[in-house]
């Protein structure tokens, strides 16, 4: 597997566009266009929240009972959540004129929205940025860009990812863009993610290799607690790359996954990294746990801690702030067992050492935590299993963003 350039459109086969509609914002694009040149195999996850956003509603029934999907039209500034029926129907409104304009069944149109909770879509703009998509789809790169930049928000960079691989002698390409960058908890988040792929994969393996997947990566991203009404991941397979169809867990399927996980570790990481006024990507590494579910849990409660977030923020090695977080996770250990350490480019350090302070430099501490990329490692010493959670500093200007939000 290698990195390459490019994102949703760097498998064979895909087409991108973005188009400025004015759905809340001037002067920028904020639509997207992801098409198939030929009907895809799709798979997805959404949201845990109760209150589900009408896009989420009309995806999974897409993704659970229509054979294919070839397109995805994507909308930023406006949630379409707790929009009732209407905003049910403007799902299917999109469709269909996604449809008419792309020749293709409506039942093979998915749409995804993010932005603020509670306004409609105007609907006559939505059409008129669907034709202005159909219009200028293209498979370059650069149009893969121009759509992982239409789909943000208050996200300050665009986040997006390619990797090649060889499957049956054939190379296999997936790309993906997302967006997030508040309202980012697990599970899932105001995350969107679009991942795409080339390689021929049954629809059973394609939707069981992205629910794994997801365990791992979106799932272990947290920036304000809130998780969202409209977290969705898409992953569209097309078959071009003319590999030997995936329908056994076999070699191949393994490559695949494998590549799979990177390309949304990365797409999490970079979610975590653009948390909403972060200054640091935080990343809580939990080791030496008895289990899987009791690393997850661990590292999952020092990455959401308020109390955590703004110590990295202020650079300090307040680390009984992670202890305690540890402490009323619900998991059970023995805090006289804990070792405790910071890393980034700048060193190593360790801070604890069986429950207590260790013999460190704070200036040396305080230098390693301002770094851009900061790493708390816990061994809590009672088996071999380990996770990792990833998170972000909190600043005064996440509360600046989030308080004018609709304004």
């Amino acid at each position: 597997m290698k990195v390459i350039e490019g994102s949703v459109t760097a498998p064979k086969g895909y087409e991108a566009a973005a188009a400025a509609a004015a759905i809340k914002y001037k002067d920028r694009t904020d639509m997207a266009l992801i098409y198939s040149q030929v009907p895809a195999a799709a798979a997805g996850t959404f949201t845990t929240n109760v209150v589900k956003a009408a896009p989420v509603i009309w995806d999974r029934d897409i993704v659970y009972h229509s054979p294919k999907a070839q397109a995805v039209v994507i909308n930023s500034g406006i949630a379409n959540a707790c929009t009732g029926k209407e905003g049910l129907d403007y799902c299917q409104d999109i469709a269909h004129k996604a449809a008419d304009m792309l020749d293709i069944p409506a039942n093979s149109v998915l749409v995804a929205s993010t932005g603020v909770i509670g306004m409609q879509l105007p609907m006559d703009r939505m059409k008129r940025g669907i034709e202005l998509l159909a219009q200028g789809k293209s498979s370059s790169l650069a149009a893969g860009d121009e759509a992982a930049h239409a789909i943000m928000t208050t996200d300050t960079v665009s986040k997006q990812v390619a990797v090649s691989l060889e499957i049956g002698g054939k190379e296999v390409i997936i790309g993906g863009m997302c967006k997030g960058s508040g309202m980012i908890h697990p599970n899932m988040c105001t995350m969107l993610s679009f991942i795409t792929t080339d390689a021929a994969i049954s629809k059973e393996l394609l939707q069981e290799a992205l629910s794994g997947s997801i365990v791992d990566t979106y799932n272990m991203v947290s920036v304000d607690g809130d998780t969202s009404t409209n977290d969705t991941v898409l992953l569209l397979a097309n078959g071009m790359a003319k590999n030997p169809e995936i329908t056994e867990k076999n070699d191949d399927y393994a490559r695949f996954k494998e590549a799979l996980d990177y390309v949304n570790t990365v797409l999490a990481k970079k979610i975590a990294a653009d948390g909403e006024g972060a200054t640091a990507l935080l990343e809580v590494t939990i080791t030496g746990a008895a289990d899987k579910a009791q690393a997850v849990t661990l590292a999952k409660s020092v990455v959401t801690s308020s109390l955590v977030k703004a110590a990295v923020y202020g650079h300090d090695a307040n680390w009984g702030r992670i202890l305690c977080a540890m402490g009323y996770s619900g998991a059970d250990f023995d805090p006289d067992k804990v070792d405790l350490f910071f890393e980034s480019a700048a060193g190593k350090i360790q801070i604890l050492k069986d429950g207590v302070a260790a013999d460190y430099s704070e200036d040396e501490a305080t230098r390693i935590l301002s770094e851009s990329e900061v790493t708390a490692l816990a061994d809590i010493k009672m088996g071999s299993a380990t996770a990792t959670a990833w998170g972000c500093d909190l600043t005064y200007d996440y509360v600046k963003i989030n308080a004018d939000y609709r304004s």
